[in-house]
């Protein structure tokens, strides 16, 4: 489905009748904020992990062993996020990192055995906090928004150009 093209349209005339509560952006923000504020205080309840070091632990419970950067583009968060995070795993004996043998200056992250066995613990309470989501919609409402995130972050990936500019 295409968006109206607003161009031409008054300016001023245009933002008196924007309304927040029907912009998606600021939508899936809420929704967003609402699902993660649920897994947070469960998972900071049960297994004193914040969403960041859950990401990280969930990318290497189905990965093993892999770079910083590749936690950090399969988790979608930033290098600095995922450093953090990776560090306080490290202290609290979830994860190990090892040199690179590939890189020089990279590092290698795994899970440990502590690590490991906090994974088996943690992904049946994030199925099941998932689970407890999906209660709220019928199997074809849960498939359709399955479908319709996967149409939209695919689309938004094409929609900025070269250099980030956003297509005209």
């Amino acid at each position: 489905m295409k968006a109206n093209d607003n161009r031409g349209v008054d300016a001023d005339a245009a933002a008196g009748t924007f309304d927040l509560g029907q912009f998606l952006p600021y939508r899936l923000s809420v929704a967003t904020s609402l699902v993660s504020k649920l897994f947070a205080r469960h998972f900071a309840e049960r297994f004193e992990l914040t969403i960041a070091e859950w990401r990280i632990l969930a990318v290497l419970g189905r990965v093993g062993t892999c770079s910083p950067t590749t936690v950090g583009e399969a988790a979608a968060m930033d290098k600095v996020k995922v450093s953090r995070a990776t560090a306080t795993m490290v202290d609290k004996g979830l994860l190990r990192q090892s040199a690179d043998p590939n890189d020089g200056r990279g590092r290698l992250l795994r899970l440990t055995r502590k690590g490991t066995a906090l994974h088996g613990r943690a992904v049946p309470v994030a199925q099941a906090l998932e689970a407890a989501i999906a209660e709220g919609m019928t199997r074809a409402e849960w498939g359709a928004l399955d479908k319709t995130l996967v149409l939209l972050i695919e689309h938004v990936g094409t929609i900025e150009g070269p250099g980030g500019a956003v297509p005209a």
